[in-house]
């Protein structure tokens, strides 16, 4: 029987790519996606990925959610929480709600959706977990406190549940990409993203798809003694 993948965020950008390249590589893949049904529906019947809305800031949707998918497709082997959001702003000018409400999605939804699947996945002896962070959670970003915080807080998390889940054939690893050719990025105003462009030492963006390469190798056999680790694929934009 095929493993069983979740993707949150999973029906664009990063996420959409990550969904793909594991359907590639022989697993089971089921997408969460919170906003855009139309988008949504479209990504669904191009690749075969049966979607499901909700909120991974709310537990009790993540619950519900997980229960409905385990129902429907089988226990959940794998999980990766790539949903996120940022409300960029320094921190003289942000507010509480754009903190609290990156803090809750992109932090909140990890704990939220780990919570959820950890247990069964000590039950059954195995797990793969992959938490999407970001680069300027290792090196910091003007604007993005409330994101960077978030971001960093999921390399702890990370670290923390991979302790936990070693004994149990759970490994937990997270990656950090730099900039990406992803609708976000693109929406950045050009003057600004020649900017980042021409802070990366390899002088572009990476593709989604080579973000998704790095998931399908850490949820792999191949990568079974990996875990506790942040992958960063940046271009060298950060070097630790």
């Amino acid at each position: 029987m095929k493993r069983l993948a979740l993707v949150t965020g999973g029906v664009t950008g990063i996420g959409a790519a990550i969904c793909q390249a594991l359907k590639v590589a022989g697993y089971s893949v089921v997408a969460n996606y919170y906003g855009n049904d139309a988008q949504a529906t479209d990504f669904s019947h191009t690749h075969d990925v049966p979607v499901y809305a909700w909120d991974v800031s709310d537990l009790d949707a993540c619950t519900k959610a997980a229960a409905e998918i385990v129902s429907r497709h089988g226990p959940i082997d794998i999980l990766v929480n790539n949903a996120g959001i940022t409300r960029d702003a320094m921190l003289h000018k942000m507010t509480a709600e754009q903190w609290r409400m990156v803090i809750d999605v992109d932090l909140g939804g990890c704990f939220n959706m780990c919570r959820t699947v950890i247990e069964t996945m000590r039950e059954r002896q195995f797990g793969r977990i992959v938490n999407i962070s970001s680069v300027n959670a290792l090196s910091g970003q003007a604007g993005q406190t409330n994101y960077a915080a978030a971001k960093a807080g999921v390399i702890g998390f990370t670290k923390a549940l991979a302790l936990e889940g070693a004994s149990r054939g759970i490994t937990v690893n997270a990656i950090a990409p730099g900039y990406t050719d992803t609708a976000m990025v693109a929406a950045v105003r050009p003057d600004i993203l020649k900017s980042i462009i021409d802070g990366v030492p390899a002088k572009r963006l990476a593709t989604p798809e080579e973000i998704a390469r790095g998931v399908v190798f850490l949820v792999s056999d191949d990568a079974g003694f990996i875990t506790g680790e942040t992958l960063s694929i940046n271009g060298g934009k950060y070097l630790q």
